[in-house]
């Protein structure tokens, strides 16, 4: 389990093992996937309460860590790197998750959700996920990352892509690696990218704000990042580009209309 402030040997190896990635790391998919959101002709369990949602908006909300809440118009609730540590106080209809640590999934989903997506296949291989589920259609992009040994777990983490009215989010996991020219073509148009800016645990600030830039999101909201002198690493080098925007509140209700026109980081308190 990641844990806030982990410092010495295995800050270590963690450090060491980023710059040592082997280069099929960062190898796309064999299949490609069908094009998505193709582009336009555009402590303890936190409190969520459920978000007013028009008919053309998608409220998120930054539960923490990983974790966010996604709200559709149509009453449907979907929480992100779902795990036994940081969740929703409310029962998701659907989750994702990742494996790269246990803060990201958890092999005891609640009951209660009625549609759980796992971003690696139990049984091997690549997971293949492109389902619409009531107003939101959910597919991810397999992407591969490093094992506790040094070396390569072939598609063991996956970016989740959420489209619902009009909006398109993609939720980077546990990003291992820079993306491929078959990843991006797989993402498809990004209007808001959650993005790990932890900068040793996933990649190097420098490496994560390149990923940035070769998605072109219009709004990039930081996340599983641990301690506030982490998050401003990636601030302070972001803001050489783009605007930086704190919010008194963890959940922003996105429309197309509310987007910006050039790239955003919009920053959510959170756990």
């Amino acid at each position: 389990m990641e844990m806030v402030g982990r410092v010495g040997f295995w800050g270590a190896i963690a450090l060491a093992m980023m710059w040592l990635v082997p280069a099929a790391l960062a190898q796309a998919p064999a299949e490609p996937q069908a094009e998505g959101c193709p582009r336009l002709v555009s402590q303890g369990p936190a409190r969520i309460m459920p978000a007013v949602v028009n008919a053309d908006e998608l409220a998120l909300t930054f539960v923490g860590h990983a974790t966010f809440l996604l709200e559709t118009p149509a009453g449907l609730t979907v929480a992100t790197d779902y795990n036994d540590y940081v969740k929703p106080s409310l029962i998701p209809n659907v989750v994702t998750m990742n494996r790269a640590h246990s803060t990201h999934y958890t092999n005891r989903p609640d009951p209660g959700i009625r549609t759980v997506l796992r971003g690696w296949n139990p049984e091997g291989g690549p997971a293949s996920h492109d389902v619409t589920i009531g107003d939101m259609r959910i597919r991810n992009i397999v992407t591969n990352i490093r094992d506790w040994q040094g070396g390569t777990d072939i598609a063991g983490n996956s970016i989740f892509v959420f489209e619902a009215s009009q909006i398109c989010v993609a939720h980077l996991g546990h990003l291992h690696h820079e993306l491929t020219d078959e990843h991006i073509k797989q993402i498809g148009r990004v209007d808001v990218a959650l993005v790990p800016v932890d900068g040793s645990y996933t990649l190097s600030t420098p490496q994560m704000f390149k990923v940035v830039q070769q998605i072109a999101p219009q709004l990039v909201i930081p996340m599983h990042y641990f301690s506030q002198s982490t998050l401003s690493r990636f601030l302070d080098l972001a803001r050489e580009q783009y605007p930086v925007e704190f919010s008194q509140t963890p959940t922003v209700v996105l429309s197309r209309p509310m987007l910006p026109i050039r790239t955003k980081v919009l920053v959510l308190p959170g756990r």
